[in-house]
């Protein structure tokens, strides 16, 4: 027996323009029965998942790649939480929150995070699938009968519990709330504690400035705040390393912990798989087809949740979530300087003076097929040699002499432009995309094909993020300059074009310059690393590039953080401070782990 489940994406269905093919090509329509039909009301396909035989022809007839058909196994059907309405996304089960614990979500997007997030923060009474003729609370604690979930629901049914929830999207604190970040501390702290999360996460500078004249990063840090000083019993972040340097994750992963160690219950959603690693005591995974439905896991410990996630799959449950399994590559460890490759631009000793900032990059050059690394804390100077690089600012002193074509992606993406991906794809390719060598060369593996017709206006961040990343590759130049790629993007996504970007410059004599926060994403993507040091917001210095694991060492060296190898997956994991592999590290010099 099987549980079906029809999911339709009514963003992308489009019965103006199309001829109704998943109905007229439907086998089960042809035998006379209603399967597929159009529904008047909001006229778009409806699908019986009663009636359907899960024969997939629809979904492959459909232009839009709009409509999904899942075959499950029969035993999750008593499994699901919630559905919002017919043919669209549910869950099934759900993570339980621990007194004392950090348990940390793990996922691609789109797996129902935020659904899980509403349901147990009280905001969303689950339906356990019935989206017609919903359950009461009574029947709802009878079906969590037995388990630790039963009590929590039993504190919401009679309002005894209260949730302090961190949004992905921190701007929207911004467009919220009207005033100074000290205003928006003094109205949420009820702990008393509002002067220590300040100095903790450095806004001591931040006070006095209205909420939206703060960077990304100064916005996240207080949205942080705003949410560990409230009293509440249980606390969710959803994304807090976004637009952190790895100092500022660090101090971000001190103020969580600490309500874990006052008894309170922490959920945290992070795609940064080092900070998972450091922050959580438990992960749960959610895994399944996004925007059609997701499952949750079983608990597992930390280590083994993240290794059974690179792996695909889950055997206690017997379960293959992902058809391939990602690797770390142990030579990635070499300390030999990249060999490949002819020089394809130098530049001497740049300097950048503004009115209250000045930088100093030292001599490099760089080479072809060659991914350059640039890690750093933030306000050094990074995305300003980004920019001299690209041809967007010039040096006071010194000259890049560029006879190479650049393709620059920023750090900040522009969100508001009202036309489909399609046109924008178009246009960075210089001809049309679809049927070319290039949608199978890069849109093909980032899976971005199905995005086509959507607005750019309309994508999450995430996709705007992989539509930004392809646009910047699709044009015909020699350097590739990619500022924090990493930002919304799920793990999936990082290692994805992470192994792609290797492989694209590697394949086509091409050469990439990243800048990024995630020490994962950086250990698998670098060749070489420029660091920059300095005193942020006043002078950064940027080292000449480097071998990429004497830059390692040094980078970690000043973070007091030391690498080892997961001896399974083979991925870096952060020593616990002061453990003894920790101690027999750093006493050797060595804060990057060998290969």
């Amino acid at each position: 027996m099987t549980h079906r489940v029809a999911v339709l994406d009514r963003d992308l269905c489009q019965p103006k323009k199309c001829g109704l093919e998943c109905i007229k090509y439907c086998p089960v329509n042809k035998s006379g029965a209603d399967c597929i039909i159009l529904n008047e009301e909001v006229k778009k396909a409806q699908i019986d998942e009663e009636v359907c035989n899960g024969c997939g022809i629809c979904v492959k007839v459909c232009p839009f790649d709009a409509i999904t058909i899942v075959n499950l196994a029969s035993e999750l059907a008593s499994d699901k939480i919630h559905q919002y309405g017919p043919n669209s996304f549910r869950l099934y089960k759900l993570p339980t929150p621990r007194k004392g614990e950090v348990v940390g979500l793990l996922g691609r997007n789109g797996m129902g995070k935020s659904t899980v997030v509403n349901i147990l923060s009280g905001n969303l009474k689950p339906n356990l699938g019935r989206y017609e003729n919903p359950p009461e609370w009574d029947e709802i604690l009878k079906y969590y009968s037995g388990t630790e979930l039963k009590s929590h629901f039993e504190k919401i049914k009679n309002k005894q519990i209260r949730a302090s929830i961190k949004p992905q999207q921190v701007h929207h604190v911004a467009q919220a709330f009207d005033g100074t970040g000290k205003d928006l501390i003094e109205k949420y702290d009820e702990r008393g504690i509002s002067r220590e999360l300040i100095k903790e996460l450095g806004l001591e500078n931040s006070m006095e400035q209205n909420l939206k004249e703060l960077s990304g990063g100064e916005l996240q840090r207080l949205s942080i705040a705003a949410v560990a000083s409230k009293d509440t019993e249980f606390y969710f972040f959803d994304e807090p390393s976004s637009y952190n340097d790895v100092f500022q994750r660090k101090s971000v992963a001190r103020v969580i912990h600490s309500l874990a160690k006052i008894g309170k219950s922490v959920m945290v959603v992070e795609h940064d798989l080092t900070l998972l690693d450091y922050l959580s005591d438990y992960i749960e995974l959610l895994y399944g087809e996004p925007a059609a439905y997701g499952i949750v896991s079983n608990v597992l410990s930390t280590k083994i949740g993240i290794n059974v996630f690179l792996d695909g799959y889950l055997p206690t449950e017997n379960v293959r979530f992902r058809d391939k399994k990602f690797s770390f590559d142990v030579s990635s460890t070499s300390t030999d300087e990249f060999q490949e490759g002819s020089e394809i631009m130098a530049y001497p000793k740049l300097e950048k003076k503004y009115p209250s900032f000045s930088v100093t990059i030292e001599p490099g050059r760089v080479r072809k097929g060659e991914v350059l690394g640039i890690m750093g804390a933030n306000a050094l100077g990074k995305t300003t040699l980004m920019k001299m690089i690209a041809g967007v600012e010039k040096p006071d002193s010194g000259e890049i002499d560029k006879k190479i074509k650049i393709a620059y992606k920023p750090q900040y993406l522009q969100n508001d432009i009202d036309v489909e991906v399609i046109v924008l794809l178009d246009k960075a390719n210089g001809s049309q995309i679809e049927g070319s060598q290039e949608e199978e060369q890069i849109l093909e593996p980032l899976k971005i094909k199905k995005l086509y017709n959507k607005s750019v206006k309309n994508l999450s961040g995430g996709e705007l993020q992989k539509i930004s990343v392809a646009a910047c590759l699709l044009q015909k130049v020699d350097l590739y300059a990619l500022d924090e790629p990493s930002a919304f993007l799920d793990v999936e996504d990082r290692i994805t074009i992470a192994k792609f970007l290797q492989k694209f410059v590697r394949s086509f004599g091409k050469t990439a310059i990243v800048i990024d926060h995630d020490i994962q994403l950086m250990d698998l993507i670098s060749d070489s690393m420029i660091i920059f040091e300095g005193v942020s917001g006043v002078s950064g210095h940027a080292t000449s590039p480097m071998p990429k694991a004497d830059a390692m060492n040094r980078f970690l060296k000043s973070l007091d953080m030391s690498f080892r190898r997961d001896e399974k997956s083979l991925r870096p994991r952060v020593n616990k401070l002061e453990s003894r592999l920790d101690k027999n590290q750093k006493d050797s010099g060595n804060y990057y782990y060998k290969g």
